[in-house]
């Protein structure tokens, strides 16, 4: 398969949580409702609060080892927060979590700051979508695996999944990249998820880039079907978290 570029953007504006109404952009900010607290950016589409009443598709996105830290910038260096600085119109809420040094990504503090943006946002939350690339692609599987019924669709790239969790995420829509020539180990791990999804009942899709190394998620993000896709996703609406 191959994709085509899209562009996408916005401005900067740091904030402290508790979250307050913030104007469209992309804020700085600190979940407080966790502890320890995760920094993440946030974009709000530039039409954002224009209708009242709309509710809004959510991104949340994970990043891979090299950008963990305490410089949130490192968060834009790939993926959807890099996209959306050149396209204030992009039809998704974007939240980008920072995983700090030496940490990996953990559902259950991942979870608190989700809650957070949702409860301050005018998310749909029949409408969040996760993905993520190498460790975040790991982070994915993860986290989808602890809150199955909290997502609409998931989008691991080049990440690691645990094949056991294949039963509880089974019910999801889920689009797998991988490259062909990443680490041989990997891309069997890559196959070994897809293939317990799809025993298991599920019908995942599975795009392997045959030139691709690790980068397999510069063409994903760059690929408009991969927005149109997952805007057909819709998961049922359940009882509001409490």
């Amino acid at each position: 398969m191959r994709c085509v570029g899209i562009a996408l953007c916005l401005c900067v504006l740091l904030i402290r949580l508790p979250l307050q109404a913030a104007e469209p952009g992309k804020q700085q900010a600190e979940s407080a409702g966790t502890k320890p607290s995760i920094h993440f950016l946030l974009h709000l589409p530039k039409s954002y609060g224009a209708d009242k009443v709309k509710k809004w598709p959510v991104i949340v996105f994970l990043h891979g080892s090299g950008e963990r830290g305490s410089d949130i910038n490192l968060v834009k260096v790939h993926g959807p927060p890099k996209l959306v600085e050149k396209d204030p119109e992009f039809p998704f809420i974007v939240v980008s979590p920072q995983c700090p040094s030496g940490e990996r990504w953990t559902p259950k503090i991942l979870s608190g700051m989700l809650d957070e943006v949702v409860a301050k946002y005018s998310a749909d939350q029949t409408r969040i979508y996760l993905t993520g690339l190498s460790m975040g692609g790991s982070g994915t599987w993860d986290w989808a695996a602890a809150e199955p019924q909290r997502f609409a669709a998931l989008v691991p790239i080049c990440g690691r999944g645990d094949t056991r969790t294949a039963d509880t995420i089974k019910h999801l829509p889920m689009w797998v990249f991988h490259g062909a020539k990443d680490s041989p180990a990997s891309v069997v791990a890559a196959e070994e998820i897809v293939k317990a999804v799809e025993k298991a009942g599920g019908k995942p899709k599975f795009t392997i880039y045959p030139d691709a190394g690790h980068d397999s998620w510069t063409m994903t993000y760059n690929n408009p079907e991969l927005y149109k896709w997952l805007l057909e996703q819709k998961r049922p609406p359940t009882e509001p978290k409490k």
